[in-house]
């Protein structure tokens, strides 16, 4: 088990959350801490991109991780994963880009 894989098991045991709960908590994280230091707060397209960033930088790790391991690869997974992991944020910044519903 790779030290990025070990990292995340020990936060889903500490956590005592799903993965999938995880991914959320992390892609809202990343956002509101994010949309806190930039200027455009929830509007900031910095923030969604390190959103993405973060998301697809994980969904890497894991896949390496996986093809390590059992030589193959669970796109579907990370699919799955990587909409979880950005889905409140877009959701978010596009109502505080698009409409009134933030201010």
């Amino acid at each position: 088990m790779s030290a990025f894989q070990s990292f995340k098991h020990e936060v889903v045991q500490v956590a005592s959350l799903s993965k999938d709960a995880l991914h959320i908590y992390v892609g809202l994280t990343v956002f509101l801490v994010v949309a806190a230091i930039v200027r455009d707060g929830l509007r900031s397209r910095v923030a969604i991109l390190a959103v993405v960033v973060v998301a697809v930088a994980g969904e890497i790790l894991d896949l390496r991780d996986e093809f390590r391991s059992r030589e193959h690869l669970l796109f579907g997974a990370s699919v799955h994963d990587l909409l979880n992991t950005c889905f409140w944020p877009c959701v978010l910044w596009l109502l505080a880009r698009y409409t009134r519903v933030t201010k």
